[in-house]
């Protein structure tokens, strides 16, 4: 049968072996001695990937990201560069009829290659962020099999790492367009293949005499979002030797409740195109009338229509089609003139940017759709609007895009330059980026092409704490202009007529609808004119964060702190000898400096101390006992550093900022810094810190003054609610309670009530809770909900170490709901102990993570594991499908306690239920938590709710860790 129009991805059965191994030439290879998986030198290849993915696979290499393994790998400035060039082999079949054709098509590969097919040599020019594409049907076997073989070479100037390391190594591989984190950083240790291979898809692309080329898709809107336009440039090429009569369709619709397909628009126009040539098309503007928009997380749904572009040949039938999810949205940005921060507006809403910055999934490129769903939905689930793409990482790919569509996470994607590899550092790098100015802007107008339709895509920005060489930067100043439509707060006044007769069509533009920056300091970051005013990137007392000195400027793109694992991935990752906690140095001004041992070293451990500037955070609980104290210790000042941090910012939302990155959100390897969860996927408690201070209704307290803080970052004013404080000691009494009535939050706003009086006055504990609940007066329904442990000024936390002793009994009811290996569990925890006669609202409310669940309900998510938020975003109609779910009975676990008193910081981990060997890990990863490292006051009952994957014939057990609970208790 003939090839199918369309896409085959060829990611399956490739081989691979290195080149100065193999004796054969590409031609010989793919006519008449094609290898085999049997046959050395040849192996398995990881494809996508990286050649050292490959060698781990095969066994060749240690783990680089295990201990110290990573030293024992030859670097490729030792080795040369022909160590680390390899050949990658692989087969297909493809039968093409008449008048079709076919391209092979590489999405990326580092950095250069020569391809073989059937005995024809293609040569492919460098970069990494560019792709190749070879019409390969005159010399396709369309009868048989294909022989292809592709010899990858490295980048032109690896470098080599100084014995100090340093930021980027020796600068050297800031003279090719390639990702520069490989040489290694602060946060990350040299990559020794360079990320050398072929690193994104690889596919073939059947078509008819024409194709399409990079639609661009751009909506405009007027009369305050109530219409809407879709603009459509296509490029087409006719690849036959006569005049294509052609038919262009595009179908936009959505998928409705019900699983309906709504088709809201379907256009067709004719048109000819001449032999051989490549035109540009656009088509007539479709009009939509109040269109379901596309919001950032936190501020509505992140709607999405599929539009489908379709291209018929007279005598032909259909020749290509092109498909995507697209968001109506609007994003302006501009300097705020109040805090001379730059402020972003979506849909002409102003969205008070939270995020941080992403560098990649994986250290190797293993990424997949699996790996950056779990990536992007743990930012969603911190309550983050925004990832900034870093310039020493990587041109994000597609499937990282789609997925921040989905959960509406903006993007800040940079281009590949930094400070420390362009114009700083020691050696001083290279001032003018790489040595082939036309390659970097061959490959950024490639990578505009590649994401410029996703509506989570929000800026590009030149570099990171650099701008660009002059040429390169005026050049893409030039690329990137704005359509005069989006060149200011328009308020969708323009008229309709003066974009279609004044102005060229906006999908005509290489983007025209985002502003392009052109460092990370520049025009509204930092202090906006490239000085260092970024940072600080170190453990703060949580306090400053609130004052009014800590930073200066109006966005902040980078401030980082602490990132320690849990006790479990230290073990995971590192042999025993690395499992020694940090040794406690007392200096002479009185502060405590941390030593770690080598291995925490190698893996860029920051210290819980600042010496002269802040205490060490961990042992204000007292000095831990071993690795598993350590680290519990370090999650409780993970959790307290990174809420301050967001709650610090917030509290002076408008006035005096107006967002913040935290540097950085996770890890491409099994780094110890500057990350909410690691590289395994299990989250520090830093992350439900983040979660619970950047929800969209936040009830918080100012740790500088003691005031109480409401932050309301969604257009809806909030009016009659309330405010309950409870402040409760060690021995389960509640000494403080007030409540703040009949209160009116504005939307857009933080507002502060009052001061908290507890702990001026008499008799204050040393060490003391404090609940917070912001909640609706008319039916209790709680807003918001933070707990808070608090000591007396000048004092610590160690009163808590007794307290583990405190037995607080607790009831944990459990519902488990299973799809195939996907598992939904919800747990009720109710902490037991109460006093009666309690003033407290707590015993009023359950605290659930969603009040629209009833506990006994199937889960809301829909078949198969897809989450709601997909939801109108699959291509083409579903029909309607019976599936199997199985619900458990409830059941009920009892920990049982005689103590009265606060549960304090409860956790839960998913486990294999099989018997731990050797300090096996057992857990099962990733999960996502609807809240975790929480606490429960006397009363108190909240819902959790837990979804994980679980690998085939695993039985998966739940065990609850708590300060009260030592060793833990299995509850499912």
């Amino acid at each position: 049968m003939a090839a199918v129009i369309g896409k085959k991805v060829l990611d399956e059965e490739w081989l691979a072996a290195r080149s100065t191994e193999v004796d054969l030439s590409g031609i010989e290879l793919t006519t008449t001695h094609p290898p085999t998986s049997d046959q050395a030198p040849w192996m398995e290849a990881v494809v996508p990937g990286t050649v050292l993915a490959t060698l781990l696979k095969n066994k060749l290499v240690p783990d680089p990201f295990y201990g110290l393994e990573n030293e024992s790998i030859l670097d490729i400035a030792d080795s040369g560069r022909e160590y680390y060039t390899f050949w990658f082999f692989t087969t297909f079949e493809c039968k093409l009829s008449t008048d079709q054709h076919v391209d092979l098509n590489f999405h990326a590969i580092n950095y250069s290659a020569e391809v073989y097919l059937n005995g024809h040599k293609k040569v492919l020019p460098k970069g990494m962020f560019r792709r190749h594409s070879i019409d390969i049907t005159d010399i396709l076997n369309s009868d048989g099999e294909n022989l292809l073989a592709v010899l990858v070479y490295p980048p032109d100037h690896p470098g080599r790492i100084p014995p100090e390391g340093g930021q980027g190594g020796d600068h050297e591989i800031g003279k090719d367009v390639a990702a520069q984190y490989v040489e290694g950083w602060d946060w990350m240790a040299p990559i020794r293949d360079r990320n050398t291979g072929i690193w994104d898809e690889v596919s073939l692309s059947v078509t008819g005499p024409v194709k399409m080329v990079d639609p661009h898709l751009v909506s405009s809107f007027f009369d305050d979002y109530k219409r809407a336009y879709l603009h459509t440039t296509v490029e087409l090429v006719n690849q036959s030797n006569s005049v294509a009569e052609c038919s262009l369709n595009i179908q936009v619709g959505a998928e409705q409740e019900g699983d309906i397909f709504l088709v809201e628009h379907l256009q067709t126009q004719h048109l000819y195109i001449p032999a051989g040539s490549h035109v540009q098309h656009t088509l007539p503007e479709l009009f939509f009338y109040k269109p379901d928009l596309w919001w950032p997380n936190g501020m509505g749904k992140q709607y999405l229509y599929n539009v489908e572009i379709t291209v018929d040949v007279k005598d032909y039938g259909e020749s290509d089609s092109w498909s995507q999810h697209f968001g109506f949205r609007k994003i302006e940005s501009y300097i705020d003139s109040s805090t001379g921060g730059r402020l972003f507006k979506v849909n002409g809403q102003p969205i008070f940017i939270r995020g941080g910055n992403w560098i990649l999934s994986d250290g190797l490129l293993r990424l997949s759709k699996k790996r950056y769903e779990t990536d992007i939905k743990f930012h969603a689930d911190m309550n983050f609007n925004m990832m900034r793409c870093w310039g020493g990482g990587i041109a994000e790919r597609p499937e990282f895009y789609h997925y921040c569509d989905i959960y509406g996470l903006l993007v800040w994607q940079e281009f590949w330059i930094t400070g420390d590899c362009d114009g700083r550092g020691v050696p001083v790098s290279n001032p003018d980026g790489p040595l082939d100015h036309d390659l970097f802007l061959l490959c950024a107008r490639d990578t505009v092409k590649l994401l410029r339709n996703h509506p989570s895509l929000a800026l590009w920005v030149g570099g990171n704490e650099q701008v660009p060489p002059d040429d390169i930067n005026t050049a893409l100043k030039k690329d990137l202009e704005l359509h005069p439509y989006y060149e200011t707060s328009t308020n969708c006044k323009h008229s309709k007529e003066e974009i279609s007769s004044t102005w060229k069509d906006p999908s005509e533009y290489l983007d025209g609808t985002r502003i392009y920056i052109q460092g990370s300091m520049w025009d509204g970051f930092a202090n906006g004119k490239g000085d260092f005013t970024d940072g600080p990137y170190e453990i703060q007392n949580p306090e400053n964060f609130f004052k009014d000195d800590f930073y200066k400027y109006g966005f902040n793109p980078e401030v980082g702190s602490v990132g320690t694992p849990v006790a479990a991935t230290i073990r995971a990752t590192m042999p025993p000898v690395g499992w020694q906690m940090p040794l406690f140095k007392t200096l002479a001004n009185g502060y405590v400096q941390e030593v770690p041992n080598p291995i925490w070293n190698y893996h860029k451990y920051i210290p819980y101390s600042k010496p002269g500037l802040v205490h060490d955070q961990i042992l204000l609980y007292g000095t831990p006992k071993d690795l598993d104290d350590f680290c519990l210790k370090a999650q409780l000042a993970n959790y307290i550093q990174y809420r301050a941090l967001l709650e610090g910012w917030t509290s002076r939302m408008w006035t005096k900022y107006t967002g913040v990155l935290i540097w950085k959100t996770q890890n491409p390897w099994t780094g110890l810094r500057g990350q909410f969860y690691d590289h395994l996927h299990e989250q520090t408690a830093g992350f439900y810190g983040c979660r619970c201070a950047a929800e969209p209704i936040h009830v918080q307290l100012n740790l500088a003054t003691y005031l109480v803080e409401v932050v309301n970052t969604t257009s809806e004013e909030l009016s009659n609610v309330a405010i309950e404080v409870s402040v409760w000691d060690l021995e389960g009494a509640c000494p403080y309670y007030e409540i703040f009535d009949k209160l009116t939050i504005p939307s857009k706003s933080t507002i502060s009530t009052s001061e908290i009086k507890y702990p001026k006055s008499e008799d204050p504990k040393p060490v003391y809770f404090l609940l917070l609940k912001l909640y609706k007066m008319s039916d209790y329904e709680i807003l918001s909900r933070n707990f808070y442990w608090l000591h007396l000024p000048g004092g610590d936390y160690k009163l808590l170490e007794p307290y583990k002793n405190n037995k607080i009994p607790l009831k944990i009811t459990s519902l488990t709901f299973i799809r195939g290996s996907s598992y939904e569990v919800r747990m009720h925890i109710e902490n037991k102990s109460q006093e009666p006669n309690s003033r407290s609202l707590v015993h009023k409310n359950h605290v659930f993570e969603d009040a629209n669940r009833d506990f006994g309900m199937p889960p809301s998510e829909a078949v198969d594991g897809v989450p709601d938020r997909e939801k109108g975003t699959s291509l083409f109609p579903k029909m309607l499908r019976n599936f199997l779910t199985k619900a458990s009975d409830l059941q009920v676990t009892e920990i049982n306690g005689t103590e009265t008193g606060v549960a304090f910081f409860l956790h839960f981990s998913v486990h294999a239920s099989k018997t731990q060997k050797n300090n096996e890990d057992t857990r099962i990863l990733p999960v996502h938590y609807s809240d975790n490292y929480f606490s429960l006051v006397p009363g108190e009952v909240m819902t959790v709710i837990l979804n994980f994957e679980v690998p085939s014939r695993i039985t998966p057990r739940i065990m609850l860790h708590g300060w009260n609970y030592q060793g833990g208790h299995t509850v499912l």
